[in-house]
């Protein structure tokens, strides 16, 4: 566990995202869950004897699967966008392993077919705000990675959870994406939040040199889509973007795999949406609901 001032934690040791937590007099903010229930638990149990009020709460700043899974073992009251919730209406009560080659950390956990989702409790549509015995708290609307994706900020702290709007040392998810608001929020992050503690969803606290490198990637996926639609390709052909666009990634050789999967899987699903409305070659291509 890490602790950024009092009261504001995260951690990124455990299977799935980096979780956060604000531990304040009222109880405690809990930001995303462990994938694997056990360590969801463990996460609890560590964060609730900090200090302050027994209240709980969770926030979930999108609906991927890695981050949403292990919700129910954290047992507290879920907030989420309301794009996040319409997302679970159309997911089945127990997770039977969509889009099983989505590059998703879940696919590596043999324990996630069969586990049961917890749905938001609570949802809002551009910003809330919550005062739970210490600095106030606002969730904001930051879509970009998944139309419902929200960013935690704490403005006494100059401290921010942006979710996947950053994700450090590996390639982004691109299924659900929305590229251009994706940028868009980057460089207000880039602007606005230059002197804050930002902390990826994957990853932890990232440096400003890295929201540039962000916004540096995603420019790349855009340019390079771009010239494929130029030369008439399918969304089959982003593929072939897929080597370039890992090299701008340090990481372990044996997440190469995952990762691959994780851009092929994303870049047919953003090429066919971005472009599908003017496909030249006449077959229909349909992005899937989930990551």
């Amino acid at each position: 566990m890490h602790q950024i001032e009092r009261g504001i934690l995260y951690e990124d040791s455990y299977l799935g995202v980096t979780v956060g937590a604000l531990a304040y007099s009222h109880g405690v903010v809990f930001i995303d869950a462990p994938l694997r229930a056990e360590d969801a638990r463990a996460w609890r149990s560590v964060v609730v004897n900090q200090r302050g009020g027994t209240n709980r709460l969770l926030i979930s700043l999108d609906a991927h699967p890695d981050r949403t899974l292990g919700t129910r073992a954290l047992e507290c009251t879920i907030v989420s966008h309301q794009k996040t919730a319409q997302v679970f209406r159309n997911r089945p009560t127990i997770f039977k392993g969509q889009a099983a080659e989505s590059g998703s950390v879940w696919e590596t956990y043999n324990d996630a077919i069969g586990m049961r989702w917890a749905s938001p409790d609570i949802t809002f549509s551009q910003r809330m705000s919550l005062h739970w015995g210490g600095p106030e708290v606002i969730l904001e609307h930051r879509p970009g990675p998944t139309p419902g994706s929200i960013w935690v900020e704490i403005p006494e702290s100059r401290t921010i959870f942006v979710g996947d709007t950053i994700v450090l040392n590996q390639p982004p998810f691109l299924a659900q994406a929305d590229l251009d608001a994706w940028l868009q929020n980057l460089e207000t992050l880039r602007t606005s939040f230059h002197d804050y503690t930002i902390v990826s969803g994957r990853g932890g606290p990232a440096a400003s040199e890295e929201v540039v490198s962000q916004q540096k990637v995603l420019k790349e996926i855009i340019e390079a889509m771009q010239g494929l639609f130029g030369k008439n390709s399918s969304s089959q052909a982003t593929e072939e973007l897929i080597p370039a666009l890992l090299s701008n990634f340090k990481f372990p050789n044996e997440l190469r795999d995952l990762y691959t999967k994780r851009l092929r899987y994303g870049l047919y699903q953003s090429f066919a949406r971005r472009y599908r409305s003017v496909n030249t070659l006449g077959q229909p291509e349909l992005a899937d609901e989930e990551s």
